[in-house]
This record gives C-alpha cells, structure tokens and sequence, in this order.
C-alpha cells in the first residue's frame, strides 16, 4: 500500500505522516533564560520576556512561559492581605524630568549587625534612580550635599516629595530649599502610599540586594548598589513606562519635545 493510500485510509495528511518532532528546538530558549534568570534572579517572567524581546529574539510569549515553567522558574508571591480604600487619591503623574524628585531612608544591617542606612533619591517623571547613598549615619548636612551633587549634573528639582523624616524637617534641608527655589512637599503621617513612586523602588532594592545579600562592610553595598542603580536604569524594563528603561524613557521625552 502506497503511503497517500494508507493516510487517506487511517483519515490523515500526509504532512503528518512524515513530521518528526524536533526534540532540540527548546535548547537555545532554555540557554536564554537560564542565562538571563543567572544575571538577573529578581525579574519573573515579564521582565525576563521583554528582555528576551528587547535581545531580538521573536519566540512567542506561551512558547517562552512554557519552557519558564517546565524549568520551574515560577517566583513565589507572598499574597498580601489589602483593604480596600475607600477614597483613593491619584498620585500626580509629572510631565518632565526634574519636575519633581521622591526621597525616602532604608535600613539594614551588616553581617556584623551592625546598623546602617541608605538615602534614595528618585525621579518621579522617569523612575530613574538618581542616588544611593549609604552610611552609618546620614544626617541632615549629608543629604543636602547628597541633592547638591545630583544637581551639578542633572539641575535641581521644581519639587521634592518625602515624609516627616528628623533630616527632612530640618532648618537646614528648609534654608536650602529656599535658596534653591525647591519646593518641599511632605506626605501625610502614617500614608506612606503618597510617596509610592520611592516606596515601589524600596521595595525592588529591597528584594533585589539588600536581601539577597550578605555585605561584610560598607564598601561592599556601596559597590552593589552603585552595580544595581545602573541595571536598574539601564537594562530593567518597567510595566509603568511601557517596557521602557528609564533611560530609553527619558530620550524618548527628550526626542519628542523637540519634535514639537
């Protein structure tokens, strides 16, 4: 029996019949992602995706989460029990860089328990970490010359979005404000969500160094952080900034602008 003969008999084509499964065709995927969750073991498959998008490789996203949970890759959630608000109030969105900048205090401890600290200063227009600071202390004089430094390059911002930190409510922080034309804006006590643009970064920097890590002095986070705050500006895609880097985000604003 020839074999048109014997497909159309058993009712299939013959492209069926002569397929062979490539048992391989997974290899390069599984070298991807094994590469990339190497480099970047905080990111879940979103962020894993989109950089295997942004490297140029054109693999369907199921194709992708497929292999991803075959190689059980998953990252576990800790559900968060949240109520609801019941009158949610909009963060405001700002239009260009140094409109406004988000600044917050984290702690951690060394390996010796010792205690330190780190200032963060984030760009709300573009999420673009501006600076880590680390210290034992940083007191109100360092974070004025911690701003200072960032203007020489950046410029100084319209406004400046915190809690009611000691260092914040200083005189000091206050005079410097003043004399730079830089508003203050303070959050309400106990609503830490008015700064959400820095504490969604806390977080991140949170999960992704200060808890992956074991740091033996201070050098060490300094160096790690310095490391990260450049991945996160310049490789990280971020949902909020359509699977842009901040970086890529503020050139493309640049680019625009001068466009009109």
């Amino acid at each position: 029996m020839s074999v048109s003969h014997a497909c159309r008999t058993v009712s299939i084509s013959r492209p069926v019949y002569y397929y062979q499964p490539d048992v391989d065709r997974d290899n390069h995927v599984i070298a991807v992602l094994l590469e990339l969750c190497e480099k970047y073991p905080g990111y879940g498959f979103g962020k894993l995706f989109a950089i295997i998008r942004r490297l140029g490789h054109k693999w369907n996203h199921k194709r992708v989460h497929r292999v991803y949970c075959l190689l059980k890759l998953n990252m576990r959630r800790k559900a968060k029990r949240r109520l609801p608000s019941r009158n949610p109030l909009p963060i405001s969105v700002p239009e260009s860089i140094n409109q406004c900048w988000s600044i917050d205090f984290m702690s951690d401890s060394l390996y010796c328990g010792r205690k330190y600290r780190t200032f963060n200063v984030v760009d709300d227009f573009n999420r673009e970490a501006l600076a880590i600071e680390v210290d034992l202390n940083l007191p109100a004089a360092r974070v004025i010359r911690v701003l200072d430094r960032i203007a020489s390059w950046r410029g100084y911002p319209a406004k400046l979005r915190m809690d009611n930190g000691p260092e914040f409510i200083s005189v000091k922080l206050a005079d410097w404000a003043e004399y730079h034309d830089v508003e203050l804006e303070f959050i309400q006590p106990g609503k830490p969500f008015q700064n959400s643009y820095v504490e969604r970064f806390n977080r991140t920097f949170r999960n992704e160094v200060l808890d992956r890590h074991l740091f033996f002095s201070l050098s060490e986070v300094r160096e790690e952080a310095d490391r990260w705050m450049v991945e996160y500006n310049t490789e990280r895609p971020h949902d909020s900034l359509g699977k842009m880097t901040p970086e890529e985000y503020a050139e493309r604003a640049e680019n625009s602008k001068y466009l009109l």
